[in-house]
């Protein structure tokens, strides 16, 4: 399990300030499983940038939001704004530099 922890009690307050990752992602989700050991490698190797998750089941609004439609969907945030995203299952070559472009 992902020691990212779930942010959708502080959701807006989360994404307010710098880069900001947030993974949504469901348990029954299996690319998600798989994901969760790469997103905390990349948070680990970058420091300056915050990581949170959402679980869709338990936060449907947030999903239409930012109309998650599959899952795993891994959003960047720039001061608020999403600025990026990957949908799928992704390596952590491409999720290093998809978070990169944006610090």
């Amino acid at each position: 399990m992902s020691k990212i922890c779930d942010v959708t009690a502080n959701f807006d307050e989360f994404i307010a300030k710098g880069t900001v990752v947030v993974d949504f992602w469901a348990t029954w989700c299996g690319p998600c499983k798989m994901l969760a050991p790469i997103i905390d490698d990349v948070a680990d190797k970058l420091p300056n940038v915050s990581f949170g998750k959402v679980d869709v089941d338990n936060a449907i609004e947030l999903a239409k939001r930012y109309k998650i439609v599959s899952i795993p969907n891994v959003c960047v945030f720039k001061d608020g704004e999403l600025v990026d995203r990957i949908i799928g299952l992704c390596d952590e070559d491409e999720l290093t530099e998809t978070i990169s472009k944006h610090i």
